[in-house]
Formats: structure tokens, C-alpha cells, sequence
């Protein structure tokens, strides 16, 4: 069984995720238990931030990162999490330890402003510290989903410039993804493919996106979308094996013509992209960059 099948985030469903213990603002509760005020910020206006982290045989990925984008992301909206780098590592790892979880397992790490004497958007109405909130489930990657691949569709809704909403922040506001998300489904795809204020390719809804061209990489600039963890680790990688990796302005119709795509995450690393707004991207091969990328990515993962 499945969970999101046809997405980017697709994981085979596990029972176990019904009895997890959650951490919630304090406390370490049942899933079935863990609530927040309808007075917190993040439930009043999605006022927060929060990082995705997986674990693998033991390890967290990438967790200098997630913490350091993370803390720079609360400080950039004057949000004070109320504990430092090392107690909010702490915290994640008790609630490892609780669920007895040492590998297969996707963490969010979730954290409001705090909650709130009324329900507006003034910062000056908190009545008290930051909500913290961490969830870890058991998720594995949905492997027959993965190879399907996704298809694509580009959205009317836009990716913002940092003057209007910097991307860069993993907010919890995020309508705009959703409505872009949305539009695809409607359409008949997978996910949303989305452009930028000046017409290029960006990334997509919840992921970063690339495209192979004469056997290079080419992703966009990053100057109007998020820029994934995981798509910075791939591009290292690539470069570390000899692949030149382009981060440029490029458009739809080079993308329509690319010989391959795929698209990066946390949970699924790299998903392959089969169809464009119905142009078929033929990137099948066994001897594909995509192929290679997986299993540079996979080893990384797992060294």
C-alpha cells in the first residue's frame, strides 16, 4: 500500500505511524493526543518555520544544514525559539528514542511563533514562547511509484521574488505552492512545474528541479524559489564526479526538449520526470545521468 502515490513524496504505508509519540511544546504525547491552540500562530496565520529531516541506518542527513537554515530562517523574522541548536537536536533524538527509530524514518520539525491573547498577525499579541513541534514517522520510499515517474504540469501561479516573499524562508505559508499544486492536479498531473516572475523555470510546487542537456545538468538560478538541502547536496556531488552542472536561466521550451528530468526532496531524493505539460521527456535509459545521480545520491546517503 501506498501513500501520495504519483508524487514526489510517495512512501509505503506503515501501520506503526498510528501509535507514534509526537513531541508538542513541552511534552512527548500519543499522535492522537498532540494538539496545538487554535490561538497559535502557526494555526492563525501559518507564522513559522520548519525543516524536513531523514534518517538513515541511524544517521540524520544533512543536520548541520536543516538546523543552520532552520535558526537563520527564525532569525530572519525576529522568531526566538527558546532553545539552542544543541537542546533542539536533543529533543529530535528523544523522540527517536521514544518511537524506537533508527532507520526508514522522515522528521518534521515544525515551530510557531507561539501562541497568541487574540487571533490576528501582530507579533506583539504572544503571550508566551515559541511552539515547538516534532513529528517522526516511519517512511519509506515507494520504489514502484518512484520509477513511474511524474508528470508535470506548468502552473499559472508564479514563484515570488524575495522582495514579495523570499522563498529562501521555509515558511509555513505556503498557499502558493498549494495553489499551484492544485491547478496540476486539476489538470491531470503529478505535480506543478513552476515559473518564475520573468518567465524561466524555477522548481516545482515542493521540490527543486532539473533537466539534462548534451549529458549536463541545468538547474535554475534560485534567485526567485527555495533552495532544497537536497539540491544543493546533488549538485556537489555531480561536480565532485565530473558532471558540469549549469545554474542558469533556461526556458519551457528547453525544458519540453530536454533528453532527461527529474526532481529533488528530502523524503524521495530523486524522482524521475516523464511528461511535461505532455511533451514526453525520454530519460528511460539505464545509462541515463538520472540513473548515475541516483546512485551517487544513494551512496551518499548511505556512507
Amino acid at each position: 500500500m501506498t501513500n501520495t502515490t504519483g508524487s514526489s513524496q510517495s512512501y509505503v504505508a506503515d501501520s506503526r505511524n498510528e501509535d507514534v509519540i509526537v513531541y508538542v511544546d513541552g511534552e512527548f504525547k500519543p499522535k492522537s493526543q498532540a494538539t496545538v491552540s487554535i490561538f497559535d500562530s502557526g494555526f492563525v496565520l501559518g507564522d513559522g518555520v520548519w525543516e524536513g529531516i531523514r534518517l538513515v541506518n541511524g544517521k540524520l542527513i544533512a543536520l548541520d544544514e536543516h538546523m543552520k537554515r532552520l535558526f537563520q530562517g527564525a532569525a530572519s523574522i525576529s522568531l526566538d525559539l527558546g532553545v539552542t541548536r544543541d537542546e533542539l537536536v536533543g529533543l529530535i533524538h528523544q523522540t527517536l528514542e521514544k518511537n524506537g527509530m533508527t532507520d526508514g524514518v522522515h522528521i518534521r520539525l515544525m515551530v510557531s511563533r507561539g501562541l497568541k491573547s487574540t487571533p490576528n498577525q501582530d507579533p506583539r499579541f504572544l503571550r508566551g514562547k515559541a511552539t515547538i513541534v516534532i513529528v517522526a514517522e516511519h517512511k519509506v520510499v515507494d520504489t514502484a511509484a518512484k520509477a513511474k515517474g511524474l508528470s508535470l504540469f506548468t502552473s499559472t501561479f508564479r514563484c515570488s521574488s524575495p522582495d514579495v516573499f523570499d522563498l529562501r524562508l521555509n515558511s509555513h505559508s505556503r498557499l502558493n505552492f498549494i495553489q499551484a499544486l492544485i491547478q496540476a492536479i486539476n489538470a491531470g498531473a503529478n505535480e506543478a512545474l513552476m515559473l518564475d516572475p520573468n518567465g524561466f523555470v524555477a522548481s516545482c510546487n515542493s521540490t527543486n528541479f532539473f533537466i539534462v542537456r548534451d549529458g549536463e545538468l541545468w538547474t535554475s538560478t534560485g534567485r526567485y524559489n527555495f533552495k532544497g538541502i537536497t539540491h544543493k547536496t546533488l549538485m556537489r556531488l555531480a561536480r565532485e564526479d565530473g558532471i558540469v552542472v549549469h545554474e542558469t536561466d533556461y526556458t519551457l521550451a528547453e525544458t519540453y526538449t530536454a533528453d532527461e528530468a527529474f526532481v529533488t526532496g528530502t523524503l524521495g531524493g530523486l524522482t524521475p520526470v516523464y511528461q511535461i505539460d505532455g511533451h514526453a521527456i525520454v530519460n528511460e535509459r539505464s545509462d541515463s545521468l538520472t540513473a548515475r545521480l541516483m546512485a551517487l545520491y544513494d551512496a551518499y546517503l548511505h556512507g
